[in-house]
């Protein structure tokens, strides 16, 4: 088990950044498809994924991709797999499954075939005849898409979302992986101003900020690969004691977390609080109309109101002319601003220099972003 090939699975339009991210992080032969990042690497490798990966949503090792036009053929490929390497006498494993364009659509059918093939294979390793399934979870997927299986296991357990700070929450949030995207799809560096005037629970603020401070951003959680013994338990005190001592926790930041809700800014102080972020966001009960920045070559980032979080349409046209208002008054500063209003262009009064189509969880929305010239070279 020297090199294992993995899946990484992102939201569909962030590809990109989630392969910059594999990059970074030294995995190998790194491949993309839509939605989803192929790298090889060693198990320790695994783990270091779900710790580091900002903009994944799980970490799926690849056991094995194969045609299957009928049942048999679906059969007979699952079982090919050594599924003794993995899945214990006790392993608790369940199997889900999606089909998509493909002979083999139902998904129930797939998912029943997939798990008599790995008992008839485990059986020949433990010659019993029921598995208690009493261990630990081994998150199983057979997906097929034109006719091709991939069958992965899941490394990760809960979705790397789930950071493990944002205890409580708003209406319509916007996911954590999402905003470590935006941001990573943004102008601001550590050294820049980072404004959001509609922070709701706070996550795009504390997620810039665990990036400004270099903060692993599955620090403060557990992942379903660490409970399988396939990895040395110094091998992963040694990983995380790596990212504790890689932190930058004297960087100063320069972080404004804004909303008109005393509730939201609440909520949003407690979940910085978790992770020890209190210090490095400024936190303001504020509405739109009377923000002020008062430094230059600043970087907004926001995921304003739409729809099912503010009601009528005028009080959404109001809004947005607002931030556009902002915007013209902040001559020298960046924009990004994420929102599925299909008139947010009209309203806010200027055409953007990109329009990015993203996914906030099912709901498909546009990041537009308007680039402010660069600071000059200090």
């Amino acid at each position: 088990m020297t090199e294992i090939q993995c899946m990484a699975a992102v939201n569909f339009g962030i590809e990109a950044v989630a392969k910059r991210e594999c990059e970074t992080l030294g995995l190998k032969n790194i491949n993309v498809e839509n939605g989803r990042v192929f790298f090889t690497t060693d198990i320790q490798g695994v783990f270091k994924a779900n710790l580091w990966l900002r903009t994944v949503e799980r970490v799926h090792i690849v056991l094995g991709r194969f045609k299957a036009y009928s049942f048999e053929e679906l059969f007979e490929g699952v079982y090919a797999l050594p599924w003794e390497d993995w899945i214990p006498k006790d392993g608790n494993f369940v199997v889900n499954g999606r089909s998509v364009k493909s002979k083999l659509y139902s998904i129930s059918h797939c998912q029943s075939i997939t798990e008599k093939a790995i008992v008839k294979r485990l059986q020949n390793t433990y010659p019993i005849d029921f598995f208690p399934k009493s261990g630990h979870r081994y998150g199983i997927e057979v997906s097929l898409l034109k006719d091709e299986a991939m069958i992965t296991l899941d490394t990760s357990g809960e979705g790397l979302h789930k950071r493990g700070y944002r205890e409580k929450t708003v209406k319509a949030p916007i996911s954590e992986t999402l905003a470590a995207a935006m941001i990573q799809l943004s102008f601001w560096n550590r050294d820049r101003i980072l404004a959001d005037p509609f922070c709701g629970s706070g996550t795009i603020p504390i997620e810039a900020a665990m990036i400004g401070k270099n903060i692993a951003p599955g620090l403060g959680r557990s992942f379903d690969v660490e409970n399988w013994n396939l990895i040395p338990i110094k091998d992963l005190k040694e990983i995380k004691k790596e990212a504790y001592e890689g932190m930058d926790i004297d960087q100063k930041l320069n972080i404004y977390a804004s909303d008109i809700s005393p509730r939201a800014i609440k909520i949003a102080k407690s979940n910085a609080e978790i992770m020890g972020l209190e210090d490095d966001i400024t936190f303001l009960v504020k509405d739109i109309e009377s923000m002020d920045y008062f430094e230059d070559y600043g970087v907004l980032i926001t995921n304003p109101p739409y729809g099912e979080r503010i009601g009528k349409e005028d009080k959404i046209r109001e809004l947005y002319t607002d931030l556009g208002h902002l915007y013209k008054d902040l001559k020298t500063w960046s924009f990004y601003v994420i929102t599925s209003y299909q008139q947010f262009i009209r309203d806010f009064g200027k055409k953007p220099d990109r329009i990015r189509r993203l996914y906030n969880g099912r709901i498909d929305v546009g990041y537009y972003q308007y680039y402010g010239p660069r600071p000059p070279r200090k």
